[in-house]
């Protein structure tokens, strides 16, 4: 098994600090920043699950709180400066200064996650997991980041306004439905789906990237 390097990392925010956790495996030149929704944390037990997985695939994993308690989970525009916050503190970094960086959104994370692509995070992929890629809809038709949105095929009103941001976004996407999932992929065998199609859309977007930087 491939060896991790974990560290604790805490960004100054001003006022507040933003305390996250990086996971890197020893050889790994790829890593992901994950954006939890409102309501959840750095210590998401399906996020720190799917960051295991991507890590078995040598790609590093950064969980951090985008949030403080008085914090508003849907003024986006907040939330993607946040998020650009840690992108910014990785590229800082000698290993990740250049190498793909992608953003893995859940819930009200997602549209936060398109809105940094737009202003500038310099990333090589999206993915969503039950994600509200709606809610981003003043900039969805700007995105050009590869995207892929996974929904749970029992979570019909996501479902509906996922279809309807697909539709918009102009980007390379995709959008796969995982039967009989519910919101939160609890189900039997749901969040393993979503972890080995993140890592199929990853690695692929990653891989072009690594190659256009060798050209």
């Amino acid at each position: 098994m491939t060896k991790s390097i974990a560290r604790l990392v805490s960004i100054p925010c001003e006022p507040v600090k933003l305390e996250g956790e990086l996971v890197v495996p020893e050889h790994a030149i790829r890593l992901v920043l994950f954006a939890h929704g409102g309501g959840s944390s750095r210590l998401s037990v399906h996020n720190h699950f799917l960051a295991s997985v991507l890590r078995r695939a040598e790609i590093g994993t950064f969980i951090f709180d985008l949030l403080t308690e008085q914090d508003n989970v849907f003024d986006f525009d907040f939330l993607a400066q946040r998020l650009l916050l840690g992108t910014r503190y990785l590229r800082k970094s000698g290993k990740f200064r250049e190498g793909p960086l992608g953003y893995f959104g859940a819930s009200t994370g997602t549209p936060a996650a398109l809105l940094a692509s737009v202003l500038g995070g310099g990333i090589s992929a999206i993915v969503s997991r039950g994600g509200a890629p709606d809610l981003a809809h003043r900039c969805l038709d700007r995105v050009t980041t590869p995207t892929l949105l996974i929904v749970g095929g029992q979570d019909i009103p996501v479902v509906v306004s996922n279809r309807k941001a697909y539709n918009i976004l102009k980007c390379e996407k995709a959008l796969e439905v995982v039967p009989g999932a519910g919101h939160h992929f609890d189900e039997s065998g749901a969040l393993e789906k979503v972890g080995e199609l993140a890592i199929k859309w990853f690695t692929r977007y990653f891989s072009k990237q690594l190659k256009s930087l060798s050209s």
